[in-house]
């Protein structure tokens, strides 16, 4: 599979990458001085995930009520990306993705292989969901992408996913950790308030029969930004398209046992428009029949 490796001193004839060509996951150190994603990316302390328009950002909280996923929800399904340590040389994804096809099978499901813009991909289906496993080996990190959709919406779903992982950034940090360790997360202040929020909440309706799962944004008053004025001009500055500042702002927050999880509905198929899918010469590849879904490793989390 491809491995996302620094350039070297002999490849000073190689362009450097930039935000917007589609040739991640990339390392936040091959891209120069740090770019501005404020509004394109959701920061999440060790990998920048673009947001997709028209989605929506979900925190999926234990049993213990602790956030421990970060979900990009789509009209075609949810994206979760996850980055882990891992050691120098290449190979991590490789054997996570036998030994998670092998659990897979373990439990009594079928799992199969596609061919992917960076390599093999996992691909499993349990009734009523279809579920695409697809990693990357970078330079001291690994990076994992899992997309969930129903089976009538999987195959829009795919290219969505490549496009977000093609746009990906990994911020490893120095810090000396173990092959497969998460690389630790740090929610975003905006997502932080609303997870405590959240929190409060879940305690305080744990004896109720109301649920688990509710809109933060519903509790509280979201701050409305008025429209820019262009100087000598009467008309309104047009506002850029929601980004990862809005969908923060409208994260929903649930819990891992709340039957209705969150989605996008009646949104037009067109709302949805990610970079070019990095993988599209590979889509004529026969649909897979897997199945299953292995319960995600749970990740170390730190509010920032």
């Amino acid at each position: 599979m491809a491995r996302r490796d620094r350039p070297t001193d002999s490849d000073e004839q190689t362009p450097q990458p930039a935000i917007g060509q589609g040739l991640g996951p990339y390392d936040i150190g091959d891209l120069g001085a740090e770019p501005d994603l404020e509004n394109s990316h959701l920061d999440l302390g060790s990998v920048l995930v673009p947001v997709v328009e028209g989605g929506q950002v979900t925190v999926e909280m234990s049993a213990e009520h602790q956030p421990q996923a970060v979900h990009l929800v789509t009209p075609h399904g949810r994206i979760t990306v996850a980055a882990f340590a891992a050691p120098k040389s290449p190979g991590l994804w490789r054997e996570v993705m036998k030994e998670l096809t092998e659990s897979l099978r373990g439990e009594g499901a079928q799992a199969a292989y596609e061919n992917g813009h960076w390599g093999r991909e996992i691909v499993a289906t349990v009734p009523g969901a279809v579920h695409r496993f697809i990693g990357v080996d970078g330079p001291r990190w690994m990076v994992r992408l899992v997309a969930s959709a129903p089976p009538e919406s999987a195959d829009a779903l795919t290219p969505v996913a490549r496009a977000v992982l093609s746009e990906s950034v990994v911020r490893r940090g120095t810090d000396p950790l173990p092959p497969r360790e998460p690389l630790p997360v740090v929610l975003p202040p905006v997502l932080a308030e609303q997870v405590a929020a959240a929190q409060q909440q879940l305690l305080a309706e744990q004896a109720g029969d109301e649920g688990a799962g509710f809109d933060v944004s519903a509790t509280e008053t979201p701050v409305v930004e008025t429209a820019a004025v262009a100087p000598g001009s009467d008309e309104p500055v047009a506002d850029p398209p929601p980004g990862a500042r809005f969908q923060s702002a409208q994260a929903t927050v649930f819990s891992e046992d709340d039957e209705t999880q969150p989605v996008v509905q009646d949104t037009p198929d067109d709302a949805v428009t990610p970079p070019d899918d990095p993988a599209s010469g590979s889509e004529s590849a026969e649909p897979s029949e897997g199945s299953a879904l292995q319960q995600l490793r749970r990740r170390r989390w730190r509010r920032g």
